[in-house]
C-alpha cells in the first residue's frame, strides 16, 4: 500500500512539473508564465518529497528540511519577482 502511494506522490509531483512547463510555450505575459510554472514546480516538489518521504522514511530529518525550505524559499522567490515587477525604477 505505501509503495503505491509513494509512486502515486511522485508521479503526482511529475506531473506537476510538466504541466507547469506548458504555459511557457503560451503568449501571456512573462510574470503570469513565471506564476504558473513556480506554483506547478513548488506542487510537484512537494508531492514528490512526500513521496520520498513514504518510501524512505528514515531519512525524515532531511526530507522534512527540504520541504520547509521549497516553502519558504519559493515563497519569498514569488514575493521578489511581485515586488520587482510592480516598483517602478528611478533612473537618475
Amino acid at each position: 500500500m505505501l509503495y503505491w502511494l509513494s509512486n502515486g506522490c511522485i508521479a503526482l509531483g511529475l506531473f506537476f512539473w510538466f504541466w507547469g512547463t506548458f504555459p511557457l510555450l503560451g503568449r501571456r505575459s512573462v510574470l503570469f508564465k513565471l506564476h504558473s510554472l513556480s506554483i506547478a514546480d513548488t506542487l510537484g516538489s512537494l508531492a514528490i518529497m512526500v513521496g520520498l518521504l513514504i518510501k524512505i522514511p528514515r531519512e525524515w530529518p532531511l526530507l522534512v528540511l527540504a520541504l520547509f525550505s521549497l516553502l519558504v524559499w519559493n515563497t519569498v522567490l514569488g514575493y521578489v519577482l511581485a515586488y520587482c515587477s510592480s516598483v517602478e525604477m528611478d533612473h537618475d
